[in-house]
């Protein structure tokens, strides 16, 4: 479609890939595009190989279904207690269900943009991901101090 001005055919049902569409986080390294629906939600992520930022944490009512399509992710899902780390490279997908740790991630660039590519869809929609600004609230393993956090407790923090 070089050449064409691809907004004059992006409408509520089709959304064609735009670079200028991802918006810059509160976080270095990572931007995104969110497109949201009634019941579920697409944040397709351009994260910088090398970016750091991602921790342990899980989604109260929330399920994510994640969708390597550039470069790799390095990270843990399951029990919090285990340390046992998973690599997914591009074609790789991974679920997170409801109140499933996940996290402690390393993203890894690509060779042509030294860029990591995912795809994550939640279902229910996510409110707190409406807004690049805004400040994820998921609940994350351990608070400053290294304490657990209290069962069922929603911190803000970035989310992976």
């Amino acid at each position: 479609m070089t050449g064409i001005d691809i907004h004059a055919f992006s409408d509520q049902y089709c959304h064609f890939f735009d670079d200028a569409a991802f918006e810059e986080t509160t976080r270095p390294g990572f931007r995104r595009r969110v497109i949201t629906g009634e019941r579920l939600q697409l944040c397709f992520w351009r994260i910088d190989g090398g970016a750091t930022g991602s921790y342990m944490h899980q989604h109260e009512d929330h399920e994510q279904l994640g969708i390597i399509m550039r470069g790799a992710l390095d990270f843990r899902i399951g029990d919090v207690d285990d340390d046992a780390r998973t690599v997914l490279s591009a074609g790789g997908i991974y679920l997170a269900p409801r109140q499933v740790w996940h996290g402690d991630s390393v993203f890894v660039g690509d060779d042509e943009l030294d860029e990591c590519w995912i795809l994550d869809v939640f279902s229910p929609p996510r409110d707190d991901l409406r807004s690049a600004t805004a400040e994820p609230i998921v609940t994350r393993l351990g608070d400053a101090d290294g304490e657990p956090p209290t069962p069922g407790a929603s911190t803000n923090g970035a989310a992976s």
